[in-house]
């Protein structure tokens, strides 16, 4: 969404748990000219005090635990498929953050374009 509407929307990411960006984000994002190689995993609770104008979530998990951000705005959905099942690096996990990439972003480009 920041490649995409960044001059429009000022865009925080959150997970519901604090991992690391998959390998394979990196390197879908990478196909397209985005570098989110800097980018550190940070866990939703960390912005429960923040007011947003939008939540906008993309799997299910993070829908239910969306209640921790006390003043949100308008919340958007839509459940994507989780690419993170395949083994790193393999052709089948490159392909699912690819699709997940497509996805995601013509869903906001319906929603925000």
């Amino acid at each position: 969404m920041r490649s995409m509407f960044g001059d429009r929307f000022e865009v925080h990411s959150a997970g519901t748990e604090q991992t690391r960006v998959h390998p394979d984000a990196i390197a879908a994002m990478a196909d397209i000219g985005v570098d989110i190689s800097a980018q550190i995993s940070k866990k939703l609770d960390g912005y429960s005090t923040e007011l947003f104008d939008y939540i906008v979530t993309v799997c299910d998990n993070a829908r239910e635990s969306c209640p921790v951000i006390a003043a949100g705005g308008e919340r958007i959905h839509s459940g994507f498929a989780d690419p993170s099942g395949h083994e790193v690096g393999t052709p089948e996990s490159r392909e699912a953050f690819r699709q997940a990439r497509e996805d995601i972003a013509a869903w906001l480009t319906a929603r925000f374009g």
